[in-house]
């Protein structure tokens, strides 16, 4: 009850309300409840009704539970009436519930030993399982004599499917009418395409299931995904004529080498009507309604299947392993196991199945009210609870294990409304049967008395209340409404447009009289007060220094503030050296409120970033150390120097980024020291314990120095010209021979040079023997 009080903050105004807000509410239906200046919830804990004096008079209904039927659990199946065989406890169980309040009982579940079984075996005969075809002509008797095993009443039934005989599902033209495989080179005879054909009902003799299937051929569709869902849902709902046993444990097998055909598939042929659930096989026992309805949906083939208790077996090729898979999610009790290619290994898989089946149980919840919460805990085989589980896995045949269930009603509904939901192990025919009745009235409204004297024979008294008739006021209907009643309401507000009694009281004709709280007193004449609206500081009324009256914080001495969190006090803002927040500060409150960048501390006093830091500290190392210095007194040093932690060392670290290096004069010398504020407050000094002093350098040594550096100095010099002569050289000798490659010569003569012979012609005439001569001289 500490903290919010869910029940008197609920505002309840009648016994039902009440029961609403918590199942721990209960509702006081004593007349004289409560003091007449003041309203006491009628609405609270049962603890404080009865510390109230409401003893004897308190409506508290709580949720029971009542095992109407409870049949011990079997040990075995065969060789009973099935009536007699019990795989579930109890199996009818009555429940009353109060809203909120949830109550458990315990559901024990066993697979008996021995427990009788039929075996539907579902095949495709669609032309790739031709081969399977051949291997299974003797199954029935090899599948008996391992089922037998298991089982000593056992029974096997038969079945097969192709897909819808319409187009494009499978050959329609009027060729393929009596042999769909006409023109197929690899196999050319085949019977025509059927969507289901029921051929053996289920019986315990199994050479008849050997001769059927030997009589079955093969067929041929169009395209790949198979009918097998229309062939699985009349499987499961013509009961009838499969002859399904009340008394036994119902297993499917389906066989394919494909995937199936499912709703919405059926539109590509023009069927449009969803599938009705219903039995449709004709006296031929065929699928009479294939050409008429769509394929089934996931969610219409697993409800089908556990209204009549059957586990579908997947026995599907490796290459469409993980989409059966997928549709075991789907599917409720439902498994999926690898069926070689040719099927041989058919009996090993449907015993590996029909074990995995028996090795776990499953509780599935039928037709379960909206307003109705269930959460289930699973007590398995190890002993151990697992909350929100339900189901139970690696049993063996004759392992019983539990399940703690529990039920709450989240709400009310109409008056005299009862429920039944049904829990069941998916794939058992056992079920258990839960009722369900609210309790949401209170027995005293039972006894409600019309026109009661208790009203003043205007009204209704019901559960301590006065319900009034039309036009009476009152909490005894005493007042009446019109002029004189306007009159009483409005001595009740404060201000006209104001709440009647401020929202926190009833107005009992021309008075109001506040409700109670538990936060404090409510008070005044129109209940416009209190004692705890006041401001709070760090969830404190009035910060603990001060009485709140009526919204408003009265301090006591030494306290100012909305909300009295503010101290007059400055004597804690003096620090060691007599100053006001050490002169970095101001005193608001009673607190320093530090404002020199860097400082901290109640009084400011540390400051590591400070100007002058370094010499208080100083202060504190001479008086401390040396006994000399301003603070040399001893009193006076051990009063400014309390915080100051002093270390002396032989070498100097400064390696720490967060402490301060300071360094002052001393005799020549210089004293270093590095101080470091700690989370405590206080500092840490460490002082090197000798001055560091250092000796004048030679003349001999500062003239050596100065040589060098000029030698050194001339030498980078000299390196770098030459570093510059040399870079320049290669450009200029890359430039050359980047020219000399681009130059082309051509072969006619240079117009600059002259043979060394030359030759010339002279015109001339001469006579000579009386001849003339003309030509050229060399």
């Amino acid at each position: 009850t500490e903290g919010l009080n869910l029940c008197t903050s609920g505002s309840a105004t009648s016994c039902e309300e009440c029961l609403l807000i918590h199942p721990k509410c209960a509702w006081c239906s004593k007349e004289d409840f409560g003091s007449t200046k003041s309203i006491t919830s009628r609405c609270d804990f049962l603890q404080n009704l009865v510390a109230n004096g409401c003893a004897g008079a308190i409506e508290n209904p709580s949720s029971s539970i009542s095992v109407v039927k409870n049949i011990p659990l079997s040990s075995k199946g065969s060789g009973q009436s099935h009536l007699d065989v019990t795989q579930i406890t109890p199996q009818k169980v009555a429940l009353n519930l109060r809203p909120g309040d949830q109550t458990s009982f315990r559901v024990q579940v066993r697979q008996v030993e021995d427990y009788p079984v039929d075996l539907y075996y579902l095949m495709d005969l669609s032309l790739s399982m031709n081969d399977d075809l051949d291997n299974i002509r003797n199954l029935g008797t090899k599948l008996a004599e391992e089922m037998r095993k298991l089982t000593s009443n056992f029974r096997l039934g038969f079945g097969s499917f192709v897909d819808k005989n319409i187009s494009p599902f499978s050959y329609t033209a009027p060729r393929y009418q009596n042999n769909p495989c006409i023109g197929y080179k690899l196999f050319p005879s085949c019977v025509p395409s059927f969507g289901f054909r029921h051929l053996l009902s289920l019986t315990d003799k199994v050479d008849r299931f050997n001769e059927e299937v030997r009589k079955q051929k093969v067929s041929r569709n169009r395209d790949a995904p198979e009918g097998g869902f229309d062939a699985i849902l009349q499987a499961a709902v013509c009961k009838e004529k499969i002859g399904w046993r009340k008394e036994a444990s119902h297993l499917l097998v389906f066989t394919t080498d494909d995937v199936p055909h499912i709703a919405l598939d059926g539109k590509l042929g023009g069927l449009v009507q969803p599938h009705d659930g219903q039995c449709h096989l004709n006296e031929a026992n065929e699928y009479s309604a294939s050409s008429q309805l769509d394929y089934p949906s996931l969610a219409l083939l697993g409800e089908k299947l556990a209204e009549n208790n059957i586990h579908l077996i997947f026995a599907v090729t490796k290459s469409h392993y993980m989409l059966y898979k997928n549709f075991t999610t789907l599917i409720p009790g439902t498994t999926v196991e690898i069926l070689h290619k040719d099927s041989k290994n058919i009996i090993e898989l449907i015993v590996k199945a029909y074990n995995s089946i028996r090795s776990k149980v499953e509780l599935t919840v039928w037709d379960s009210p909206e307003d109705i919460g269930l959460t289930f805990t699973a007590t398995c085989q190890d002993g151990l609870s697992y909350p929100g589980l339900r189901k139970c896995g690696d049993l063996k045949i004759g392992d019983t294990v539990s399940f703690e269930v529990s039920v709450e009603a989240r709400s009310c509904p109409a008056e005299h409304t009862s429920h039944t939901f049904t829990i069941k192990p998916a794939g058992f025919r056992d079920t258990l049967e839960v009722a369900v009745t609210y309790s949401c009235l209170c027995g005293c409204t039972g006894r409600a008395a019309p026109a009661s004297h208790k009203c003043s024979g205007n009204g209704t008294y019901s559960c301590g209340l006065c319900d009034c008739e039309p036009g009476y006021l009152g909490a005894r209907c005493e007042c009446q409404e019109g002029a004189s009643g306007d009159l009483h309401q409005a001595l009740c507000r404060e201000a006209e447009g104001k709440p009647l009694c401020s929202g926190r009281g009833e107005c009992s004709c021309n008075q109001c009289l506040c409700y109670e709280s538990e936060f404090g007193s409510i008070y005044g004449p129109f209940c416009e007060c209190d004692d705890f609206s006041c401001a709070r500081y760090k969830g404190v009324l009035c910060s603990g220094h001060g009485e709140c009256h009526c919204g408003e914080c009265k301090c006591h001495a030494g306290y100012i503030g909305d909300n009295c969190n503010c101290s007059t006090e400055m004597d804690s803002c003096v620090s060691s050296d007599g100053q006001m927040c050490s002169g970095r500060g101001a005193c608001v409150c009673g607190k320093c409120q530090c404002t020199e960048p860097g400082a901290f501390g109640e009084t400011c006093e540390k400051c590591p970033t400070c100007p002058g830091v370094c010499s208080t500290k100083r202060d504190c190392i001479e008086c401390k150390l040396f006994n000399s210095g301003r603070l040399a007194d001893n009193q006076t040093c051990q009063k400014h120097c309390k915080d100051e932690i002093i270390t002396t060392v032989d070498v100097l670290e400064t390696d720490d980024p967060n402490a301060i290096l300071c360094a002052y004069p001393v005799n020549n010398c210089v004293m270093k020291f590095t101080y470091l504020e700690l989370p405590s407050g206080k500092s840490n000094l460490t002082v090197l314990k000798e001055p560091a002093c250092s000796s004048a350098p030679s003349a001999v040594t500062i003239v050596l120095a100065v040589i060098g550096s000029v030698v050194l100095i001339g030498i980078i010099l000299l390196a770098l010209w030459k570093l510059l002569v040399t870079i320049h050289d290669r450009r200029e000798f890359d430039r050359f021979q980047s020219e000399r490659s681009r130059a082309r010569y051509e072969m006619a003569s240079n117009p600059l040079y002259r043979k060394p012979i030359s030759t010339h012609n002279v015109e001339f005439t001469f006579n000579k023997l009386n001849r003339s001569y003309n030509g050229t001289v060399d």
